[in-house]
């Protein structure tokens, strides 16, 4: 049990690095080189045709009823789409750094739904630890100033929330869902029913894509096979993995993993700059992460014993 949870800590550690690296991607391609609502119908479209394909290859996966498969359909058309739309919106008004550092709100979203229907115990260094995570969000929101990476950040920021806590229920019911089937019938039913429901917003709302135009510019190209391949494809496939190995909440913290990638390449890139109160707000949300890990028993002593 202790490999499996070794298992678990380094496939969150590899997938929310790439998650990292996907929002400063996003950001250089939304909404110049593709509009949010393409962005995300590329991106679910891409995932449930691969997820699909490898599906056909894996035998030993639990069975499921039909009306299962149809609650992880809804759930993907409901939840990860959701998510996905909201926060590309999002992020297409803020920065990176804002919007990675608003999206390690998610702990504090999981443990209060879990805690409403009992299914997490309180103590005063967990909620210590998610309580300076809130904090450090707030602060970044609230002192953000100027337009100059950004044409609406509290928009931008807003939009984020609201994707946040969907992100938290759906994390949430991937995990019943995994109690009763395997990894990849989770994920290629949920990425179908995200898919459904982008392709649908897209025909109705219209399509607006410039990167393929001629002449071709090879960059956003390129930087969207990475959104398309290592922060969809990876990132989603690593992620049940630590769903589950792991609990919910921990899984959840890895979301300030983000923070640190996305804050780093984001300065390197120029897409945003050296505050005092974006290195507050990481100091916080990695006092966060400390806390609630070693509330857990550590995530060092888990990897090294």
């Amino acid at each position: 049990m202790k490999n499996k949870k070794i298992e678990g800590h380094l496939s969150m550690l590899a997938g929310r690095t790439f998650g990292g690296l996907n929002s400063n991607a996003l950001k250089y391609l939304l909404p110049l080189w593709i509009s949010p609502l393409c962005c995300v119908a590329y991106r679910l479209v891409f995932g449930a045709i691969v997820f699909w394909i490898i599906g056909f290859f894996i035998k030993n996966e639990p069975k499921v009823t039909i009306r299962t498969k149809i609650e992880m359909f809804l759930l993907g058309l409901f939840g990860l789409y959701a998510y996905m739309m909201f926060y590309m919106w999002g992020l297409s008004h803020t920065t990176p750094v804002s919007s990675s550092i608003i999206m390690a709100m998610i702990p504090i979203w999981v443990f209060i739904i879990l805690l409403c229907f009992r299914k997490e115990r309180f103590d005063f260094q967990k909620g210590l630890g998610l309580f300076l995570g809130l904090c450090g969000a707030c602060v970044n929101i609230f002192t953000k100033k100027g337009a100059q990476y950004a044409d609406d950040p509290m928009l931008g920021d807003l939009l984020t929330v609201v994707s946040t806590l969907v992100y938290s229920g759906y994390l949430i019911l991937s995990h019943n869902y995994l109690k009763k089937a395997g990894v990849f019938t989770v994920t290629k039913w949920t990425f179908l029913g995200g898919a459904v429901g982008a392709v649908f917003a897209v025909l109705f709302l219209g399509y607006d894509v410039k990167l393929f135009e001629r002449p071709f510019h090879w960059l956003p190209i390129l930087i969207l096979g990475f959104v398309l391949i290592f922060a969809t494809v990876l990132s989603y496939l690593l992620l049940p993995i630590g769903l589950k190995y792991l609990k919910t909440t921990a899984v959840a913290m890895y979301g300030y993993w983000v923070v640190v990638v996305s804050t780093i390449v984001a300065l390197i890139a120029g897409q945003d700059s050296f505050s005092w109160s974006i290195l507050i707000s990481i100091g916080m949300l990695c006092t966060g992460i400390y806390l609630v890990e070693k509330s857990e028993g550590g995530l060092s002593s888990k990897m090294t014993h």
